[in-house]
């Protein structure tokens, strides 16, 4: 076990957690965001970030300390929390993004790990190879033969209380991932980033880098602090912490205010289309649209950069709101509407509810029926897995809300889509207070058909009834061919 991360409140895979840095002597909050400081190019000072953002951690890169000469001896000199003005915890790259951008960066990985030390960084990484996304399988095998010696060569070194990252690669190879998590999480590291997944990003490629993440994830121990490396634009950050995810690196904050880009939670747009300010952070509040479009370049930059981390900033506290309350896949539904690739993402998030369900936590806040997605969280599959705990007597009738006939019945049981059967005295349990329509749609229908498949199977000696409103027919087919059917409907329409 590891005793440096907590969780303390869950919601899908997500969760609310406590990771103990000793080196920096703090606890950062996880879901976290940390900042991107370019040594050599910084946007926002360090303590503002602190002071004004609430950042309790930040990354900046050991690599450019190291080959920058007076950036280097004033970090040897008075560490990096001294040279940054930070008080919170500092990560630390390696140049693996370096060695993936230019070849060989010519540092090892014990090289780079003792000068990570050196300067004082609070979570160090090793040299690990961030092989891309459709690289022949055996590039990803080599390389990933190699990061995992990387691990191994910083697993051996003795660092004090520095925590060491473990990265987790495999390109797009579930099963390298995976294997790449497993591997990781047997080791004495500590943080376990996922690494190149920002080429998928980029490109808009979510289902593809949720399943790198799902993958990575059915390697690595509940116990593990995941770090998604480069992912910091506010609209996706809701469905990686449903993945599981819980730290997230951005220079984004600073890269699109360079280009003149306004981050929001819902996309990006260039600051010159903007009629109005969509947003009441400090800077949206205190100028015109007209103003941030007018003044200088480095002005325009500055604000800007402030601007998408203050939306950055919230979109973390409205995920952890969101996980406290029971309604984080809520609010990833909402997000993933925002773009076809993120509603790809979202769908490819739910074709692994049953990994999803293993740690969403069995009570929380109310179910909410918001699209046909729904139909498939991982609340609806445990439902139909815990039939099999029901007591059932010999004739059952399942129904929507009303009786079809004078037959008499042992038990009269409720049917709601998508949840499907379930005994009325268990209404007031979760999930089955659910909000849903009035109007289920066809795939509410086809799940809760699949619960009374479920039921059926469990128990072949009952004899189900089911009284419907109107299911579609697909619905109706996949009920078992022994259950009668009734619509109640039919029945309101002959009275």
């Amino acid at each position: 076990m590891r005793d440096h991360f907590e969780i303390r409140d869950a919601d899908a895979a997500g969760r609310i957690g406590s990771l103990s840095v000793p080196r920096a002597g703090v606890t950062v909050e996880t879901p976290a965001l940390l900042p991107v400081i370019n040594p050599n190019v910084i946007t926002i000072e360090p303590r503002r970030l602190e002071s004004e953002f609430g950042a309790e951690i930040l990354i900046t890169n050991s690599y450019i300390i190291r080959n920058t000469e007076d950036v280097k001896e004033q970090a040897l000199d008075v560490g990096l929390h001294e040279l940054l003005g930070f008080n919170g915890a500092i990560m630390t790259d390696s140049g693996s993004f370096q060695l993936a951008e230019y070849g060989d960066i010519n540092v090892t990985t014990e090289e780079i790990i003792e000068f990570q030390r050196s300067i004082g960084s609070d979570i160090g990484t090793p040299v690990d190879i961030p092989t891309p996304p459709d690289v022949a399988r055996g590039q990803a095998e080599d390389e990933l033969a190699v990061t995992k010696q990387a691990l191994r060569d910083a697993e051996a070194m003795d660092v004090g209380e520095m925590l060491i990252n473990a990265p987790v690669q495999g390109s797009t190879y579930p099963d390298l991932r995976e294997e790449a998590g497993g591997f990781a999480a047997a080791t004495d590291l500590d943080v376990f980033p996922v690494g190149a997944v920002v080429p998928l990003m980029n490109s808009y490629r979510y289902a593809e880098m949720v399943d790198a993440v799902a993958a990575a994830k059915r390697g690595l121990a509940v116990d593990c602090p995941v770090h998604l490396f480069g992912a910091g634009h506010p609209m996706m950050l809701a469905l990686a912490v449903a993945l599981g995810c819980d730290l997230f690196d951005s220079a984004a904050y600073a890269l699109y205010a360079r280009d003149g880009r306004y981050l929001t939670v819902d996309g990006t747009e260039h600051i010159d289309t903007l009629e109005y300010l969509p947003c009441s952070c400090p800077i949206c509040s205190e100028h015109s649209v007209s103003e941030l479009q007018s003044v200088g370049d480095t002005k325009q930059e500055q604000l800007l950069a402030e601007h998408n981390l203050h939306v950055t900033f919230e979109e973390i506290d409205r995920i952890k709101s969101a996980i406290r309350q029971g309604n984080l896949l809520e609010l990833v539904e909402r997000r993933a509407r925002s773009h076809p690739a993120m509603w790809d993402g979202y769908k490819a998030l739910l074709d692994h509810t049953e990994q999803l369900e293993r740690e969403d936590p069995v009570s929380k806040g109310t179910f909410f029926y918001t699209s046909s997605d729904a139909a498939r969280r991982p609340e609806v599959t445990r439902h139909h897995e815990r039939l099999d705990r029901l007591s059932v007597p010999a004739r059952v009738l399942l129904t929507e809300g009303g009786t079809p006939s004078e037959t008499e019945y042992d038990a009269v049981w409720a049917v709601k889509p998508p949840f499907g059967p379930y005994p009325k005295e268990l209404s007031d349990s979760y999930p089955l207070t659910a909000e849903v329509p009035e109007r289920p749609d066809r795939s509410a229908q086809v799940a809760a058909a699949a619960g009374i498949k479920r039921l059926v199977e469990l128990n072949p000696e009952t004899a189900f009834t089911l009284a419907h409103n109107g299911w579609t027919p697909d619905a109706l087919d996949a009920v078992p061919e022994t259950v009668t059917r009734e619509s109640l409907q039919a029945v309101q329409a002959d009275r």
